[in-house]
């Protein structure tokens, strides 16, 4: 069986969006073995996966740090024997690898990230602004460029291992009610849609009978804001800090809808074939993140002259107003849920 690297050590958001075009290849390929290297805190994502899929962990903060750890992840990644490598980050760390690799004489596959043409996007004159390839193309292409021609046929990573709502249940209860997840944080503040009008939209949310929600966080302060939320707000459990990584996605695939940010719990919940709705300020779906099968109409969004600013959403708002968020109604989010709901009950 010849093996397949693929480099893809981060972030959550974009490592989620490789799996579509991931377990499609390995569908195609059955023969082929395709080991991710990725970071070992994303491990929970592929708990779900084709037989020939593996996954390589790099412990950035132990045994893979620094120059000495990156010698120490080549040697381990060539005793491999991979037959191709296929670079779907192209960063220092991984240009290192591919290098490694291509003097040993093996094929290379390296993405083409469209730096200029994000940068024409967000420009703050003279913007460019039009749809870019999504990253899930992108790494379709390199794919291909690496010898593999397939179509995406991903659904769900459920499609791979059944759902086990006994996993959820001690938590969530039984589903006799309308499921709605909500996840109102992302790394950056331009993707963070004021958290108090975000609590306005939950609680017209949670006043409506037959309707039970879900909060998403992480790490101590989020959970700490979240668990006050569901304290004060009726039939509102706040998930973060009682689920692993594998058994959340599990209650994501059981949603009726998430609601979130320009985020990572996007592309999870987009993973497990749920529909999402997103609230979009610095950023813009044009920039090629949006989740996997989502319908473009289910993120919510402001028409103004200075978005997007910012790929990431990491850049001050130069007019210091982040109106492209706190412009956007509690109403408006609870609306396009509802339509959601309507369309598919």
């Amino acid at each position: 069986m010849s093996r397949t690297l693929i480099i893809r050590l981060s972030a959550l958001g974009d490592v989620a969006m490789l799996v579509p075009v991931l377990y499609s290849a390995a569908s195609k390929y059955p023969e082929q073995e395709f080991i991710l290297v990725t970071k070992s805190p994303l491990l929970g994502i592929f708990e779900y996966k084709p037989s020939n899929v593996t996954v390589f962990p790099v412990y950035a903060k132990g045994e893979h740090k620094g120059l000495r750890g990156l010698f120490r992840l080549v040697g381990e990644l060539s005793a491999l024997k991979p037959d191709k490598i296929i670079d779907s980050h192209n960063v220092l760390r991984s240009v290192y690898i591919r290098i490694f690799f291509r003097l040993k004489g093996k094929k290379v596959g390296i993405i083409h990230k469209g730096k200029a043409e994000k940068k024409a996007l967000t420009g703050r004159y003279n913007k460019t602004f039009f749809p870019l390839k999504t990253s899930i193309q992108r790494y379709l292409d390199v794919f291909k460029d690496t010898g593999y021609n397939f179509d995406l046929e991903f659904k769900s990573i459920f499609e791979y291992a059944s759902r086990d709502f006994t996993l959820i249940e001690p938590v969530t209860g039984a589903k006799d009610k309308t499921w709605i997840g909500i996840a109102p944080f992302a790394k950056h503040r331009g993707k963070i849609y004021p958290l108090e009008k975000m609590e306005e939209a939950l609680d017209t949310l949670s006043s409506k009978p037959g309707v039970k929600l879900f909060l998403f966080g992480g790490g101590k302060e989020e959970t700490e804001f979240l668990t006050g939320w569901a304290e004060r707000y009726p039939s509102t459990v706040c998930i973060a800090g009682k689920m692993k990584f594998p058994t959340e996605l599990q209650l994501m695939s059981y949603l009726d809808v998430m609601l979130t940010m320009d985020s990572g719990n996007m592309h999870l919940a987009s993973l497990v074939g749920t529909p999402v709705v997103s609230v979009w300020g610095a950023t813009h779906p044009y920039t090629g993140f949006y989740g996997f099968g989502q319908d473009p109409d289910n993120a919510i969004q402001l028409e103004l002259s200075c978005r997007p600013c910012s790929v990431y959403g990491n850049k001050p708002c130069f007019r210091k107003d982040y109106a492209c968020m706190k412009d956007i109604s509690p109403q408006m989010i609870v609306k396009r849920i509802d339509d959601v709901l309507d369309c598919h009950s």
